[in-house]
């Protein structure tokens, strides 16, 4: 599987047949396990001083994407982007 870049595209499919786009705003390895965090392609070309809608999404090695399915597994993958983006300031 390719690495998934910021700044990225992806459409992704729901069960009600459903698409949307949502564009890569970060990607961090946590545990042996990638995670991407991803907006609403909307919301983030809107420029607006708002903060957007984040999401979480889980990368299998099969390239497929899962939401993340726990509070705990959430919480720490919160925290570990949040890191991240003062590691970056």
């Amino acid at each position: 599987m390719e690495k998934i870049e910021v700044g990225e595209i992806l459409t992704l499919s729901y069960e009600d047949d459903q698409e949307q786009d949502y564009e890569v705003l970060g990607s961090l390895d946590i545990e042996g396990v990638e995670y991407i965090a991803v907006g609403l392609v909307e919301d983030v070309e809107q420029e607006s001083e708002e903060d957007i809608d984040v999401f979480f999404l889980r990368v299998e090695e099969s390239g497929e994407f899962f939401d993340i399915e726990t509070e705990e597994e959430f919480e720490k993958v919160s925290a570990a982007f949040d890191q991240s983006l003062k590691e970056e300031e």
